[in-house]
């Protein structure tokens, strides 16, 4: 616990520190954070990081966790979509070059898994440099931490129904209702200082959004454990697990904003 509070403290405290900063640092920081969650995801499925495969899997991300403002810099001004597309015909002919080696089922894995860590933190990059972007990025992750506060509570002094047991056993459907309920105090407390919304229709959307892909996010990343046998998805923060065991919500939760319209 000793060693989960200090971890907390530390990494907490500089991730708000570059996060209020923004600029370069923040980006930085995203991309290296979106660097370790690929490698978290390539540990899992054991393949070996500084490898063809691996190399792969860290180009792709960078790919798409990069600012377009990054990609079009320079000589070499290609549309993102353009890149990926190349990359994935490259890669879907190295299972042939390499017979085999390379398999059909590990660059499915490597497509999956780079647009799911790429994108997630591109469009949580995306949100802070918007207009009102601080203010934003803070309600959603308070939405997040509520959601995980909420039900965690609700569901040791109420759960009685599994809400997913196949993958998570101990999350329940109260716990999962308790944690939506918090988000909305959260949200609307949050926002009666912080206005980031004009009404509050388009709020009561935004949390709702937040609170369900969010736990959504959370059992997705929890499948991966299951599935590869693992606990944590890292031990980069001692006590707390891996960079995707922090962000998994954050990450589920950034594209389905911007595809909704919220960023």
């Amino acid at each position: 616990m000793k060693q989960r509070i200090i971890t907390g403290v530390i990494a907490g405290g500089g991730f708000l520190a570059v996060l209020f900063a923004g600029g370069i640092f923040f980006t930085i920081l995203v991309v290296l954070l979106a660097l370790i969650g690929i490698y978290e995801l390539m540990k899992m499925k054991h393949i070996q990081p500084l490898s063809l495969r691996g190399g792969i899997g860290f180009l792709f991300v960078l790919l798409l966790v990069l600012p377009d403002a990054w990609l079009e810099a320079g000589l070499w001004q290609v549309e993102r979509l353009e890149l990926f597309l190349l990359l994935v015909i490259v890669m879907l002919s190295l299972t042939v070059l390499t017979k085999n080696m390379f398999t059909f089922d590990e660059a499915g894995f490597m497509v999956l898994g780079s647009v799911y860590i790429g994108f997630g933190f591109h469009y949580f990059m995306q949100a802070r440099f918007l207009d009102n972007g601080l203010e934003l990025v803070f309600l959603v992750l308070f939405l997040v931490w509520a959601t995980d506060t909420g039900a965690y509570f609700a569901g040791r002094t109420l759960g009685k129904h599994k809400l997913w047991p196949e993958i998570s056993p101990k999350k329940t459907i109260e716990g999962s209702l308790g944690g939506i309920v918090l988000a909305f105090l959260v949200g609307f407390i949050y926002t009666a200082f912080f206005p980031v919304f004009g009404s509050a229709l388009v709020l009561t959307l935004c949390v709702l959004v937040v609170s369900t892909a969010g736990q959504l996010g959370d059992l997705v990343e929890s499948a991966f454990k299951r599935h590869y046998a693992v606990k944590d998805s890292g031990q980069v923060l001692p006590g707390h697990g891996g960079i995707l065991d922090r962000f998994d919500s954050l990450i589920f939760v950034m594209p389905i904003l911007y595809l909704f319209g919220f960023l």
